[in-house]
């Protein structure tokens, strides 16, 4: 009966949220659109699946750069979702990056401040200052200081609850999820001073339970890798990003962060 009513409770909450603030609070025009752009790891060559070469994130900075793009800060986008903020620039893009790998540090950092661009990391704490492939802790503090980094939520320890909710009971199941999202955010706000409201999903993994926790946990806004530009269609929950890999460059790219939306263009050595 107990779970039954944890359910109801949660499904209201969803229903009341979308009242509240309904798909991404049917932000001024759907017909808007913008990139979320979503980068991992970098390096001079590409050491696994999600990096992405330094070579090739300049050309993709070189490349808005060139073409008229405006690279906003996430924030923005999000208050203009919740008709908090101005209308967004044209051809706006944001940049976010999940982990922390210490190669946003020794690659993307320099560049981000060469370029001038907002960015948003998503961070799970347990990492930092822990694992060798992290940042450290002073890392974050000095990204942030540079006013062009916002940090974010990633859980505490990148959490995949697909797996999780098979494995644990359903008590177990919401006491890991409320730690993950709380413990994150209170770690990150404790550690860097600053308001942690957003999150994104480890492994792209949510469904309306989740998004209603977070909401529960104090976010306001979460984001996915569902591959599309974000519009007012979208829940403030369930913010699509493109997931880059090193095979995104060239025409592949310009598809990405074309406004309005050509044919997709089809793999091939002109794609790249």
């Amino acid at each position: 009966m107990k779970y039954v009513l944890k359910l109801f409770a949660a499904a209201l909450l969803v229903v009341l949220l979308n009242a509240v603030m309904p798909p991404s609070v049917h932000a001024q025009n759907s017909s808007e659109s913008v990139p979320i752009l979503l980068y991992h790891r970098f390096g001079p060559t590409v050491a696994d699946s999600m990096t992405v070469t330094t070579p090739v994130f300049v050309s993709h900075l070189e490349y808005l750069k060139a073409n008229g793009y405006v690279v906003i800060p996430l924030r923005k986008l999000v208050d203009y979702q919740l008709r908090k903020g101005p209308p967004l620039p044209p051809k706006s893009v944001v940049i976010t990056i999940d982990d922390a790998h210490k190669t946003v540090y020794t690659e993307m950092f320099p560049l981000v401040k060469k370029y001038r661009i907002p960015v948003t990391l998503f961070v799970y704490p347990s990492a930092i200052s822990n694992a060798s492939y992290a940042m450290t802790w002073d890392q974050l503090r000095e990204v942030k200081k540079s006013g062009l980094f916002d940090i974010q939520s990633h859980t505490y320890w990148h959490a995949n609850f697909k797996q999780d909710r098979k494995k644990m009971s359903q008590q177990e199941y919401e006491k890991s999820v409320d730690m993950q999202l709380r413990k994150s955010k209170s770690r990150l706000e404790k550690e860097l001073g600053a308001t942690v409201d957003m999150i994104s999903w480890p492994f792209g993994i949510y469904d309306d339970w989740l998004c209603a926790k977070a909401a529960e946990a104090g976010y306001v806004a979460a984001f996915t890798i569902d591959r599309r530009q974000v519009t007012g269609a979208d829940s403030i929950m369930k913010l699509p990003r493109f997931l880059l890999t090193n095979a995104n460059k060239g025409k592949a790219f310009e598809w990405i962060v074309a406004k309005p939306k050509p044919e997709q263009p089809k793999a091939g050595k002109g794609n790249q």
